[in-house]
């Protein structure tokens, strides 16, 4: 059974830094190259130098930008950069925002939720379930900064069932919803506010309640197998000689969600093709069996008009059939991809295999793709008109739009032990990195 842990949360002293904006970041996974450097240059204890340092000349194994962040943590925690709480509590965190591709005038949404720590569990033998894929090569960074540092910087993102709010009320009691200990603004102009619960009595009520719930992680995958894997070694490290009692290895930040929050957006992760296609007369023929397919030719007049219907279309039929957005290269129209009824997946298939991820992989990627060299090329975006504009732009060759995985499905494959393929989900928002962090008292 997964286990809510109360911490002793890490946060900046404002008095120290100033406004908190300057020294938080996004998760290290969504930050590019310039990104990285900007952090860098923004704030001299900006979080992103413990949790995503820059390479130097003459970096090697005694000195890297592991080791860096390590003295780095200790320098900032000795001279009051940042504290430790006195008392164990849950961290209440709200995130106000727009999401991408919100009509003007739309209201904005507020995702609740709240930061704690949590008994680490293998794959298969608790409550705690992935959905995703990981790669390699993320999992040994994140393991070289985990092992340097002992501390967890960003939270990961996980959801649980709270059809009827009881685990917001029952914080909501506890904290004064007018005076956040902090509140500030991303780059975005999203607003984050942070509270902290110590009552006793509301803790041990909200670990009763979660204890036999279900916790499906929505972000954070490869963090979370790298706990796994430090807990091992440390383990491994102490042999005979392990200490019975709980350790802070033996525990990981998390932000918990409900899988029923309004406030919650789960967006698409569109393909954006890099490599080039066959003409649209042969991809017709190796799609037009399983697939219908509409045409929606453009000038560079009506463009954004027909763009805007085609978008539309591709949102309201995606509620009751399997159809996905095509466009190519110095070719002006849009294509309804919609698949033929008795070519989906079989009423016995796996929960993953009826994702539309899954469809799109096996009868259209395969299909219009020549290698698996063209597949490892392809690039990811959220935002559909970002895809399009590459391809309009002649910066790509194609590009193939879906619709979000609904949250049902996420639940659905992770209760089945299955994974989804690669870039399947992207949870929105994301929790700030260096609001509040766990850094091990050992």
């Amino acid at each position: 059974m997964a286990t809510i842990i109360p911490f002793r949360g890490v946060l900046y002293d404002r008095a120290v830094v100033g406004d908190i904006a300057q020294v938080v970041a996004p998760p290290y996974d969504v930050i590019d190259e310039a990104a990285q450097r900007a952090l860098h240059a923004r704030h001299p204890r900006n979080v992103i130098r413990l949790e995503l340092g820059l390479d130097e000349p003459g970096d090697g194994p005694a000195r890297n930008k592991y080791t860096r962040a390590a003295a780095q943590l200790q320098e900032w925690l000795k001279h009051g950069v940042l504290q430790r709480d006195s008392w164990p509590a849950v961290y209440p965190y709200s995130i106000e925002y727009r999401a991408p591709g919100s009509a003007t005038g739309e209201a904005t949404r507020i995702l609740k939720g709240f930061l704690a720590t949590v008994t680490l569990e293998e794959f298969g033998t608790g409550q705690i379930y992935p959905h995703e894929n990981t790669r390699a090569a993320a999992k040994e960074d994140r393991l070289r900064l985990l092992e340097a540092c002992r501390a967890n910087f960003s939270p990961i993102f996980s959801l649980f069932s709270d059809p009827d709010s009881r685990v917001t009320r029952l914080l909501e009691k506890a904290f004064d919803a007018g005076h956040p200990r902090i509140e500030c603004l991303d780059d975005a102009g999203f607003r984050h506010r942070l509270w902290s619960v110590t009552d006793p009595v509301i803790l041990q009520e909200l670990a009763a309640h979660l204890k036999p719930t279900p916790l499906f992680i929505a972000d954070g995958h490869h963090r979370y197998e790298t706990a796994l894997v430090y807990r091992r070694r440390r383990r491994q490290e102490a042999g005979a000689h392990a200490p019975g009692s709980l350790q802070p290895y033996d525990a990981v930040l998390m932000l918990f969600a409900g899988l029923e929050d309004p406030g919650l957006t789960v967006l698409p992760t569109h393909r954006v093709l890099r490599s080039p296609l066959p003409p649209m007369t042969v991809i017709r023929q190796r799609l037009a069996p399983a697939f219908s397919i509409e045409e929606r030719t453009f000038t560079p007049v009506t463009e954004p008009e027909v763009r805007r219907r085609f978008l539309s279309a591709l949102r309201a039929r995606g509620q009751g059939e399997q159809i996905f957005g095509l466009t190519i290269k110095a070719t002006p129209a849009y294509y309804l991809l919609a698949l033929r009824p008795g070519h989906g997946p079989k009423p016995d298939a796996s929960p993953r295999d009826r994702l539309d991820v899954s469809v799109l992989q096996q009868q259209v990627l395969s299909q219009i793709l020549t290698s698996k060299k063209d597949e490892e090329a392809l690039a990811y975006t959220k935002d559909a008109h970002e895809a399009l504009d590459w391809v309009r732009a002649g910066s790509a060759e194609a590009a193939l739009l879906l619709n979000p995985t609904k949250v049902s499905e996420v639940r659905a494959v992770a209760a089945r032990g299955e994974r989804m393929p690669h870039k399947s989900t992207y949870f929105f928002p994301k929790p700030l990195t260096g609001l509040v962090m766990n850094v091990f008292e050992d």
